[in-house]
């Protein structure tokens, strides 16, 4: 299933995208996909964040080339590197991204992110499957130049408007052979398989678990590729997942 969570006339509601058709559900699907009867056109509705987090826990470094081109040319980390993004962060896709006043360069970031279907503590990467909901898109963009002024991630990855996802969240999706991109006004600009993670999704949510409770709706962002880059006000960033909706934000 396509889970989407969408507004139509000042309501607030998830639904299953199936083609230019949405099925209205009366509840968040996490638990089960109750629906209510009502079918909407997807051009009737505007799209916005598919879940609703209580946080964003990202990864990173989690491609050794990456954290090649980032520490030029140190080791990758011996574990999973952890850091949070506000929820202040969050955009749906065709929203703009906005360009910090502070900041020359903007980053984009390709990624693939786990939702959460289910509170868990302390679990391992076996039972790590039963936690996922399904996987969607994600824009982990970033003020480069102030990540180095820094030295830590926080202020350049947590600007509003800073963590696009979306369209919708794929229950059905596997990662396992697939690959990521990130195209800049047409142009393909990172290219990565999810094989080559350092560390592998079961391997993610077990450790994020161990260290704070995860709930659904929850979001990971697994790590990006290589071939990071700079975006301008004016353009448009596509983040596409094979087998997945791509994510689609322009810049001002």
């Amino acid at each position: 299933m396509k889970i989407v969570r969408v507004q139509k006339d000042g309501e607030v509601f998830y639904a299953v995208r199936q083609g230019d058709l949405l099925k209205r559900l009366s509840e968040a699907p996490f638990e089960r996909c109750a629906f209510t009867g009502e079918e909407i056109p997807v051009s009737a509705a505007k799209l916005l964040v598919p879940c609703e987090p209580t946080k964003i826990v990202a990864v990173g470094l989690n491609f050794a080339k990456h954290a090649a081109e980032l520490q030029g040319g140190h080791p990758a980390p011996a574990a999973p590197i952890l850091f949070l993004k506000p929820l202040s962060a969050l955009i749906a896709h065709g929203d703009a991204i906005e360009y910090p006043a502070v900041s020359q360069r903007v980053d984009f970031e390709a990624e693939l992110a786990v939702v959460i279907g289910k509170q868990c503590k302390n679990i391992t990467p076996l039972d790590a499957k039963d936690c996922i909901f399904g996987y969607t898109a994600l824009n982990d963009v970033t003020a480069r130049d102030i990540q180095k002024i820094d030295g830590q991630w926080t202020r350049a990855k947590s600007f509003d408007t800073f963590c696009p996802v979306g369209p919708c969240i794929d229950t059905e999706y596997s990662p396992k052979g697939r690959r990521v991109q990130s195209v800049l006004n047409g142009r393909v600009m990172q290219d990565g398989a999810f094989d080559d993670m350092l560390f592998d999704i079961p391997a993610l949510v077990s450790f994020i678990s161990v260290c704070m409770t995860l709930f659904p709706g929850d979001i990971i962002a697994t790590g990006t590729p290589e071939g990071i880059g700079p975006m301008r006000r004016g353009d448009t960033i596509e983040i596409r997942i094979e087998g997945l909706c791509s994510l689609i934000n322009h810049v001002k």
